[in-house]
């Protein structure tokens, strides 16, 4: 079963400094139907102008993805963590007990497009961490390249939930399928571009919940998706 959630559903605000989109309730946004999905919490699709960005917050028990599109963030947080997250790598940072961090736009002149995503934790009060890989073009070209999993496998970024999240580019042509395990769920998130899932047409921003089938996605032009595996 395939439920959609598109585009232009979602909620939106614009900031000037921030253009976001909040395919689940998040800050200002509250939809009781659209809470999250399984321990999918948050998916917030970021347009950031050059310089600008968020000042020092904190956060707690959260397992938090970033998935820089186009562009660079810059990050820094109370462990002495600093770093700039480009296209091709994922950024993970487990909250647990509580951590304080910025995210800015690394360029004065050119905006930055990211994916912020939030993971329920499976345990309460983790020791907070942080760790950032990068993940070449050609692993994710036609095919689907795992970026964050629970053991940490095939060098993908290690989160504290049984969630497998893959990614993947796809030119024309291009077919990629992913079969689900029994009691298992996905999330698709079109990141960019156009794809087709299993028929169906989506567009850039858009999101499906699958359950009790298998997943193929296509596309005539190009597209880049993520692929969440959830219990």
């Amino acid at each position: 079963m395939l439920t959609l959630r598109r585009s232009n559903e979602r909620g939106h605000a614009n900031h000037g400094w921030l253009d976001t989109h909040h395919t689940f309730s998040f800050a200002n946004y509250y939809d009781p139907r659209h809470m999250g999905f399984r321990s999918l919490r948050v998916i917030n699709d970021d347009h950031v102008a050059p310089g600008m960005g968020f000042g020092a917050h904190s956060h707690q028990n959260m397992e938090i993805i970033t998935y820089v599109l186009a562009g660079a963030l810059e990050h820094k947080d109370s462990l002495g963590t600093g770093a700039v997250i480009t296209p091709g790598e994922a950024q993970r940072m487990s909250a647990g007990t509580g951590i304080t961090h910025s995210e800015f736009n690394h360029s004065q002149t050119d905006p930055v497009h990211l994916l912020q995503i939030w993971i329920l934790p499976d345990q309460q009060g983790l020791e907070p961490s942080y760790e950032q890989r990068n993940f070449p073009a050609s692993e994710k070209q036609g095919k689907l390249r795992l970026i964050a999993a629970k053991d940490g496998r095939e060098g993908a970024v290690t989160i504290h939930q049984d969630v497998d999240l893959y990614t993947s580019v796809l030119a024309a042509g291009d077919r990629v399928s992913h079969t689900l395990k029994p009691n298992r769920y996905a999330w698709l998130q079109v990141a960019q571009g156009t794809a087709v899932l299993n028929g169906q047409t989506l567009e850039a921003g858009d999101g499906v919940a699958v359950s009790g089938e298998p997943l193929e996605v296509s596309t005539d032009s190009a597209a880049e998706i993520l692929l969440f595996d959830l219990a």
